[in-house]
Formats: structure tokens, sequence, C-alpha cells
């Protein structure tokens, strides 16, 4: 479960980015930095995916509040898509995927070393992965070929989310219950 709460300021944008980009920034960046800051605090670690979250909507926030406050709600959706989905292709290639420091909380410490729960963790990132690609592609469609509404666009991305969501949410304890 902890890893919902590492991607709920990701959550939280798509979901109120058709309210307010604005708003949808800024409650992003205060939600990463709520996380971030209380896990510092507890564990005194700062997760990949938090660090990410944080930076991110800061910057985006920062940048459509005083740059260019005319961006595109989509092409602020797909420079965040994009970036979580680099986030997760570059620490799978890096040999530790982001999922697994949040997994490691949820399955027994004796498991962390099977290749299972390697294989476990490389299957979530791709989930995760493949979902923010779903989500850039749609954002990129609105935004530049315009072959998608807004409202078309919003609804394929939090299908996505919901998908990567319920997989998370069934897949590890599938992997514990089976060792």
């Amino acid at each position: 479960m902890g890893i919902l709460l590492g991607f709920a300021p990701f959550i939280l944008f798509a979901l109120l980015s058709g309210i307010s980009i604005s708003l949808a920034l800024w409650l992003a960046f205060a939600a990463a930095f709520a996380i971030g800051i209380r896990d510092f605090l507890h564990a005194k670690i700062i997760r990949l995916l938090d660090l990410t979250c944080l930076v991110l909507f800061a910057m985006l926030a920062l940048y459509t509040g005083f740059i260019q406050p005319s961006l595109p709600v989509q092409a602020v959706r797909m420079i965040a898509d994009i970036v979580l989905l680099l986030l997760a292709l570059i620490s799978m290639a890096r040999r530790a995927p982001f999922i697994g420091q949040y997994v490691r909380e949820e399955v027994p410490e004796h498991l962390w070393d099977a290749p299972a729960f390697a294989r476990m963790t490389y299957i979530l990132s791709a989930v995760w992965a493949a979902a923010f690609l779903v989500m850039a592609v749609a954002d990129s469609l609105a935004t530049f070929q315009q072959y998608l509404s807004f409202s078309l666009d919003v609804a394929i991305g939090l299908v996505a989310l919901a998908a990567a969501v319920v997989f998370t949410l069934r897949y590890p304890p599938q992997f514990t219950a089976s060792r």
C-alpha cells in the first residue's frame, strides 16, 4: 500500500488537472512534500519516486505559474507523464526498479534477495511505465495532433492509472502468498 502513497501526488495531479492546472500542480507538490518529509523524519530516507515527484511538481508549478502560464494542460500532463516514465525506465535499466523501495516494506526481508522478488519489482515497475507511456501518448495526441478531446485524454489517463493501481494492489499479495 506504501507504493500508492508514493504515487499519491501524481494521482492527485491527474485527477485535479482537469479542474485547474495551478491547483493540481501546487496540491501535488504539497502532497509530495508532505509524503517526502514524513518518510524522511521517520526513516531518514527519501525515495526516488518521492524526490522525483517533489522536484517535478515544484518545477512545473513554478514554470506554469511564473514563466509560461498559457502552457496547455495536456502539455503539462505530458511532461509529468514523460518524467515519470523516464524514472521507471532508468531505474529498471540501472537494475534498481524504483518500486523495490516500496515493495520491501510489504515483503518479508528473507525474500528480498530471491530472483522472484527482483522479477516482481521489474514487473510492477514495467506496469507503471506502461501506464505512463499510455498517458504520455494520449496527452501528446491531445496536445499536438488534437486527435483526442481533453475529456477523452483524461479518461484514458485515469483508466491507465486505475489499471496500474489494481495490478499493484493484487500482484504483491499473490507473490507473498506463493512463498
